[in-house]
């Protein structure tokens, strides 16, 4: 799941601990990772913890995804502290589980507690060609679209070139079904 994981990848989170059950991943909070208060964007502590839920949950050869997170922020960090969430399953029944992650500094201080709760799905992991693949096709529709963009922009200079041209051909776009098997 993490080599496909962009945004984890982005934030610079580093996956310290992975086990059944259990998982522990830190980030160095950035000064482009701060609100309008100077404080660590409470939004990007919660991307950590939910990361570190992820890693936890997903723990066997099915897609396992959040059903729903509840957080609670008890101390505010800022830019060059380090955070770590560590994630541990408390209860899984059938298709559900229940996780508590704990968000703390450098210094161990707890920065936030979050109760996650998972829904145990039927799909398998995207395999890395496919990921790929939808990768490569996007982004032929983002050079398309930039295209379009162009031809739009570009000024007219005979009646002729006035005539709407027909878009060009594009494959279709994945629909939310493909994007998720």
């Amino acid at each position: 799941m993490m080599q496909n994981d962009r945004a984890s990848a982005m934030l610079g989170m580093v996956v310290e601990h992975d086990a059944p059950g259990e998982s522990r991943v830190s980030m160095t909070v950035r000064d482009d990772m701060l609100n309008g208060f100077a404080i660590t964007h409470g939004g990007l502590v919660f991307t950590l913890a939910d990361t570190a839920f992820a890693i936890a949950c997903n723990e066997d050869e099915r897609v396992t995804v959040a059903g729903g997170a509840d957080i609670t922020f008890l101390k505010s960090t800022t830019a060059g502290q380090t955070l770590t969430a560590t994630a541990a399953r408390r209860a899984r029944s059938g298709r559900t589980g229940l996780y508590d992650i704990r968000v703390t500094d450098e210094t161990g201080d707890l920065v936030a507690e979050v109760r996650g709760r998972s829904i145990t799905t039927d799909r398998r992991p995207l395999a890395a060609d496919a990921t790929s693949a939808i990768r490569a096709r996007s982004a032929r529709h983002a050079e398309v679209a930039a295209e379009d963009v162009q031809i739009a922009e570009a000024p007219s200079t005979s009646p002729a070139a006035s005539t709407p041209n027909p878009a060009p051909e594009r494959d279709e776009a994945l629909t939310t079904t493909e994007v998720s098997r």
